[in-house]
This record gives structure tokens, sequence and C-alpha cells, in this order.
């Protein structure tokens, strides 16, 4: 076993979370921090506890995306964290590279990257310029903002590297109608966020932000290649870019023109 904490939040995830924990079956320790699932994860769990695997369950009411995570993070023991959802797995050469990365004294965390399934064409390839962002770290050099709605980052106190050997396998392949909800949820939590952080709305991001999204997905990182299943990839994240700052500056708006409707207007 390998001194990781491998942490992992849910919420009715039974469909994914046995690949996701048995992926991390190497790590000395697995927490599981569940807020309630209502389907089969508890089942799945439990199953996976009698097998022997070092598997923690813990519940605890929802606190945010930043906030769980980092209450999930201050109940990992072991010297190094790995920070993974659900649907995700280590690949078997991020697996494989993983004593040499926690064996570098002088590192304090790696950015990893993630390869993304896109229903319709499979995983992409290894080659594609996937984003990366810190997932291992050493316990105590890292930390979630609690306040963070949605798309939590960890901050780190030391030296950071990237791995060049493997990534995280992110299958979740949700039909369009679903995905679409699942953007605007995320968009909602981004604009309150940011709200809540005194960040003004700027009105023309609504027109300049999603093509912007869109170019650095499908060109940047390289979704060109995938075909339509690429192109809707690319998409989505400019449908929900358009919906964050369209959210933000109708808040401000609704807040200066409340919607009363008004007596009797005049050129009616």
């Amino acid at each position: 076993m390998l001194p990781i904490s491998a942490f992992i939040i849910c919420k009715d995830e039974e469909l994914y979370v046995e690949r996701c924990i048995r992926s991390v079956s190497l790590c000395a320790e697995i927490i599981l921090v569940d807020c309630g699932s209502t389907d089969g994860t508890l089942e799945v769990v439990r199953r996976l506890q009698k097998e022997g695997l070092p598997l923690r369950f813990i519940f605890e009411p929802w606190r945010g995306y930043g906030g769980q995570k980092q209450f999930a993070l201050e109940q990992c023991s072991q010297e190094w964290c790995l920070s993974i959802d659900c649907d995700e797995r280590l690949s078997p050469k991020l697996a494989d590279a993983l004593p040499d990365l926690i064996s570098q004294g002088d590192v304090a965390a790696w950015k990893i990257t993630r390869y993304d399934y896109l229903p319709g064409f499979g995983y992409v390839s290894p080659r594609t310029h996937e984003r990366f962002h810190v997932r291992l770290f050493r316990r105590g050099l890292g930390a979630f903002n609690p306040d963070d709605r949605v798309h939590e980052g960890i901050r780190v106190n030391g030296r950071v590297e990237k791995v060049e050997q493997g990534g995280l396998l992110h299958f979740r392949p949700l039909p369009l109608s679903e995905q679409i909800l699942k953007e605007n949820n995320y968009s909602t939590l981004k604009a309150t966020m940011k709200a809540e952080r005194g960040l003004p709305p700027h009105p023309l991001k609504m027109i300049a932000s999603p093509p912007v999204f869109f170019l650095r997905w499908y060109l940047r990182y390289g979704l060109w290649k995938y075909g339509w299943p690429g192109f809707i990839r690319a998409a989505n994240g400019a449908i929900y870019s358009y919906l964050t700052e369209a959210k933000r500056y109708e808040s401000a708006a609704l807040r200066r023109v409340p919607p009363v409707e008004p007596e009797g207007p005049p050129g009616y």
C-alpha cells in the first residue's frame, strides 16, 4: 500500500463509485464522504469494505464543493492526499507512476491531467492538450477554499510539478439533455459565488466569453480532432460560459428594477 489517502465526495453514485474506489485500492486509505445518497451507493460501499478495501465511509451534510472537499481532506491521515471524483479513475500509467511521484522529497504537489469520455466517440487521446490541476499533494501543504461553491481548487504551499505519465479517466456519459441541466446548475453556482465575492457583472462578457471559451476548448485543447462529439463538448462549455455571465447580469438588473408590474404603463 502506498502512503496516500484518496478522498472522494459523493451522492447517488452507485453507477460510478465502485470503479473509482477500485482504481485507488493501492492507496493505504480511501475516504468517502457522502452527503445523503438514496440509491445503492451505500450497498456498494459495504460490499467493498467486506472485501477488505481500506475504505472509510463518512456522512456529512452538503457544505458546497469547496467546503465538502476540505472536510474530506481533513479526515485524511496519510503523508500524501489524492483528490478524485466518483466518475474518475486512475489510468494504468498514472497508477504505475505514483510510487515515483511520492518519493520526490522536494515536491509539495503534482498537477494531473484528465481525459474526458466523449459520448459517441470514447476517451480523448493522451496526446490531447488537456488541462492540468493539482490533485496529489502532501498533507498539510494543500487546502481548499470552503467558500468555493463550484470549481474548487487546491491552494498549495510549496513546489508544484506536472505529471507527465498518465492521468485521470473521466467517465460520465450523460445524454445532452442531462448535460445541459448540469451546465445550468454549475453556472448558477458560479454566478452566485462571484456575486458573493463582490465581482460586478460585465454585460459584454455575454458576447465575448462564449466564443472565447469554445475556441479555447475546440482549438487549443484539441477537441476538433474528435469530430462532432468534440464540437458538442466545446459548445456545452460555451453555453455554460454564456449562462454564467447572463445570470450575473440578470441578477444585478433585477435588483435595480424589481419585476413588479407597473400600473397602466403609458403608450399601450
